[in-house]
């Protein structure tokens, strides 16, 4: 099999997506095993998506598994390389969309089952606790802050051969940590692949009585990641210099 870091980009974020936003959905969704699970089931979801997502994008081919633009845009100006930047991002965003429309065909029947449109949406893309989308990118910014400088600890050569053998493992700690801590605001999307592709697949679907795709809010769970990661490659490269 041909692998190549496209490709561990594009099936590690299908699997991040499929995992990360199945949980939700076995949550939200009415008549799954898993419903009305909570805040902790989807945030450890959430956890251990990231964790096989970094697997299998590193055995697709990807060495960096970023998984993320926000991450992927934080180390390229961290280390002032933008190469990996445009095809890193445009995978990453093929892989959330597939992920998405993946977790759609899984639960295909429970969305007939499920009266409220809100509940179909959060299967797909974020939305704030309380609609303040000043504070709800601060949010989005914090969070994703934290996100860079938590990989750029774990990535460390401090840490030496144990971020080699466990960082995927680190690297679901951290998100659960931050879903635990600071996702109650805004769904902590950390992440615009996240967030974008899924809510695009949202809007395509045939989705019964799914209602709005929510556009409006759409650029919060974008632009707040892509601000946290220029800042977090930015404390990165100023530590390192």
């Amino acid at each position: 099999m041909q692998t190549s870091p496209f490709l561990g980009e594009l099936i590690g974020t299908m699997v991040l997506l499929l995992l990360g936003n199945g949980v939700v959905a076995n949550v939200v969704l009415k008549q799954t095993k898993g419903e009305s699970g909570g805040w902790i089931v989807i945030t450890a979801g959430w956890a251990f998506a990231v964790m096989m997502g970094i697997f299998v994008s590193k055995a697709f081919g990807s060495v960096d598994a970023h998984l993320n633009p926000a991450v992927t845009l934080a180390f390229a100006v961290a280390q002032n390389d933008y190469s990996h930047l445009i095809p890193y991002i445009i995978a990453q965003l093929i892989g959330g969309f597939l992920g998405a429309t993946l977790v759609w065909l899984h639960y295909l029947p429970h969305w007939a089952a499920t009266p409220d449109p809100g509940d179909k949406l959060a299967c797909f893309g974020t939305g704030p606790a309380i609609r303040s989308k000043g504070a709800n990118v601060i949010s989005e910014v914090l969070a994703t802050v934290v996100l860079i400088m938590g990989l750029a600890g774990i990535s460390s050569k401090n840490l030496g051969e144990l971020a080699i053998g466990v960082g995927p493992y680190l690297v679901g700690m951290l998100v659960w940590s931050i879903g635990l801590s600071l996702g109650g605001t805004t769904g902590y999307a950390i992440n615009p692949a996240r967030d974008f592709s899924p809510r695009l697949a949202h809007a395509l679907l045939p989705i019964p009585g799914k209602g709005s795709s929510d556009w409006s809010y759409a650029w919060v769970p974008v632009v707040g990641p892509l601000i946290g990661g220029v800042l977090g490659g930015l404390l990165i490269r100023w530590y390192t210099l």
